[in-house]
């Protein structure tokens, strides 16, 4: 497995320190965006955002590309598989099997007492 340059890295880490530009990565999870659309949900400047946008596309966390008068984003795919893998590294980031944790839940919940009214 090889490593990604350290730089790679510190510019994802970097991107995704930042509330809005995460939130902006979940808005673009559903499809490619206009730049005034990813704007919309913002109380922020377009100029703001723009910068943002910046952020992440200089990470390569997000694609833009100009079609006629406007300009998409996109969410690169495989953007954020360098910093997984780096974190998987660590052995506390293991993938959680969401089935077998939810049928822990509900064993350890049928278990508990009935709360008093």
């Amino acid at each position: 497995m090889s490593t990604p340059p350290p730089a790679a890295l510190d510019r994802a880490f970097a991107a995704l320190a930042d509330p809005t530009r995460r939130a902006i990565l979940t808005l673009l999870l559903e499809d490619d965006m206009a730049v005034t659309d990813v704007a919309e949900p913002f109380e922020m400047s377009l100029a703001a955002i723009s910068k943002h946008l910046a952020v992440l596309a200089e990470a390569g966390l997000i694609s833009q590309e100009k079609r006629g008068r406007v300009k998409w984003c996109k969410l690169e795919p495989d953007a954020l598989r360098p910093a997984s893998i780096w974190m998987q590294g660590f052995g506390q980031f293991e993938p959680v099997n969401l089935d077998a944790f939810e049928r822990f839940l509900a064993t350890e919940l049928a278990e508990l007492p009935p709360e008093a009214p």
